[in-house]
């Protein structure tokens, strides 16, 4: 009888799901990977996203927290059945592991097709967070991209359900250099359109990258904006 208690305590220790590990933060980079993206702008954005992360003031920002880590994740969408796990969670804490998740995101192959289900990129990155491995008291996800919601899901249907489950919803919008387009529908411009259709939630924010103010910059900025928990408004990205 004794030996079978054992057992069963044995196989219950090992059958027990492991305990979340907290997190300041929970971070789902979503980031445009669609047709209108093409190798070269993908790569800009991949390398803009590597830097800020580890970057020093960058660093410093999550060593400041609470816990002294955030848990990272990188997806790039594209089309409605077009969502791309590039790199799986991270838990980023010094300039080591900061690296490593870098180094993977940077030698991914591409992935996403199709066109601009930014509505169905927020559910998969709702997805990711809630069958993480991690637990914190914020969840963001971080939409970055060319252009507005075209296919897939009701994106007011999906933003809503984000915000009921307690997510903070940022953007990064990318206007194409000498493009003469607005990049929102019926002539509003990208930035207005993200503030009104897709972000959302406490602190939530629009940051621009443009030909005056360059993604790197921007990101460098948004991460830093988002680590600290301090929310902002739509505007440039500022040196």
């Amino acid at each position: 009888m004794r030996f079978i208690l054992k057992s069963l305590v044995a196989l219950s220790l090992l059958t027990a799901p492991a305990a979340a590990e907290s997190v300041d933060l929970e971070l789902v980079f979503a980031a445009d990977g669609s047709g209108s993206i093409d190798n070269d702008e993908l790569r800009l954005q991949r390398q803009g996203w590597a830097d800020a992360l580890t970057s020093p003031d960058v660093l410093t920002g999550i060593k400041d927290g609470p816990l002294g880590a955030i848990a990272v994740a990188f997806m790039e969408w594209g089309g409605p059945s077009s969502q791309v796990l590039i790199v799986d969670w991270h838990v980023i804490r010094d300039e080591a592991s900061a690296r490593v998740f870098a180094d993977k995101l940077l030698s991914a192959p591409r992935g996403a097709t199709g066109y601009n289900s930014i509505s169905n990129a927020i559910d998969f990155s709702m997805r990711l967070v809630e069958g993480n491995a991690h637990d914190s008291t914020r969840k963001v996800i971080d939409v970055s991209g060319d252009g507005p919601n075209m296919n897939g899901r009701s994106l007011e249907q999906v933003r809503a359900e984000a915000l009921a489950k307690g997510f903070t919803i940022n953007a990064l919008a990318i206007r194409r250099p000498g493009s003469g387009r607005p990049g929102g529908p019926g002539g509003m411009s990208l930035e207005d359109y993200y503030a009104q259709n897709v972000i959302g939630g406490p602190g939530s924010f629009v940051e621009i990258a443009d030909e005056t103010q360059p993604f790197a910059l921007a990101a460098r900025r948004k991460l830093l904006t988002e680590i600290a928990g301090t929310g902002g408004t739509t505007r440039h990205a500022s040196r």
